[in-house]
C-alpha cells in the first residue's frame, strides 16, 4: 500500500512538472509571435532587428526567468506537500492496522443480578458465579461458570473486591487454573460488613481460566449495591 502511494506521488510530480515545462514554453512562444506580428505591422526589413526591438526581447527574457523562478520553487512547494501527505496517509495506514489487529478481550461483573443476602458457606472451595454482567466484550467471561477463559495469548490485568458476611466469615481467592494468586479475608472482629479487593497482572495463555473461589466453610455477602465484582482485561497480546 505505501509502495503504491509513493509510486503515484511519483507520477504525479512528474505530470506536474512536464505541465509547468509546456506552460514557459507557451509563454515564450506566445511573446515571440507578438513581436514578429509587430515587425510586420511597422514593415521593418527581413533579417534586421531595431534597438527596441532589442530591449523588447530583453525584457521578454527576463519575465520569462522570472516566471520559470517561480514555477521551480512552486514544483518545490508542492513536492513538500505531497511528501507530507504521504507520510500523514503511511501514518493513517498504521494505525489503522494496529487498531483493527489488536484483539479486543475487556469484561466486568457484579456477584448478584437481584436479592440481598449471603452467599455460601459451601463444603468444598467453589467458583463465585458472578451474574450481573456490566461488559463482556469477546465473551470470554462465563456467568454460568464465573469462569474467564482466555481466547488470546497475552498480558492480563484482573481485580476482585468482598463484602464480608455480617459475621466475619470470607476468604475469597483469585485463581489461574489451579493455581491460586492471590487473596482478600476477614475472619476475625467483631465488626462486620468490611470490604476488601486485590488485582494482579499476568500472562495467559489461549484455554487458560481464571475465576474468583470462595473457600469452603466460608461466605460473602451482597446485595442491590454490588459490592462483590470481578473485572479483567487483555492489556496486549503476546
Amino acid at each position: 500500500m505505501t509502495q503504491s502511494i509513493e509510486g503515484n506521488s511519483q507520477h504525479n510530480q512528474r505530470h506536474k512538472t512536464a505541465e509547468m515545462e509546456k506552460i514557459v514554453l507557451v509563454l515564450m512562444l506566445g511573446c515571440c509571435f507578438c513581436v514578429a506580428e509587430n515587425n510586420d505591422k511597422g514593415g521593418q526589413n527581413s533579417g534586421s532587428t531595431s534597438s527596441g526591438d532589442i530591449c523588447f526581447f530583453t525584457n521578454i527574457a527576463q519575465t520569462v526567468g522570472a516566471l520559470g523562478e517561480k514555477v521551480a520553487n512552486m514544483a518545490d512547494k508542492i513536492t513538500l506537500l505531497e511528501t507530507r501527505l504521504q507520510n500523514t496517509d503511511r501514518e493513517v495506514l498504521e494505525l489503522r492496522s494496529l487498531i483493527g489487529g489488536t484483539p479486543r478481550v475487556a469484561f466486568s461483573a457484579a456477584l448478584r443480578d437481584s436479592g440481598s443476602g449471603n452467599i455460601g458457606p459451601f463444603t468444598t472451595s467453589t467458583p463465585l458465579k458472578y451474574k450481573r454482567i456490566f461488559s463482556n466484550y469477546g465473551d470470554c467471561y462465563n456467568p454460568s461458570t464465573g469462569v474467564f477463559t482466555a481466547t488470546v495469548n497475552g498480558m492480563y490485568f484482573f481485580r476482585f473486591s468482598m463484602l464480608n458476611s455480617p459475621t466475619p466469615n470470607s476468604v475469597v481467592s483469585l485463581k489461574k487454573n489451579d493455581q491460586l494468586l492471590t487473596s482478600v479475608w476477614d475472619t476475625i472482629g467483631t465488626d462486620s460488613h468490611d470490604i476488601g479487593s486485590n488485582a494482579v497482572v499476568i500472562s495467559l495463555k489461549v484455554g487458560d481460566n481464571v475465576y474468583v473461589e470462595l473457600q469452603e466453610n466460608r461466605e460473602v455477602y451482597d446485595d442491590w449495591m454490588n459490592y462483590n465484582t470481578f473485572s479483567g482485561f487483555l492489556l496486549f497480546p503476546m
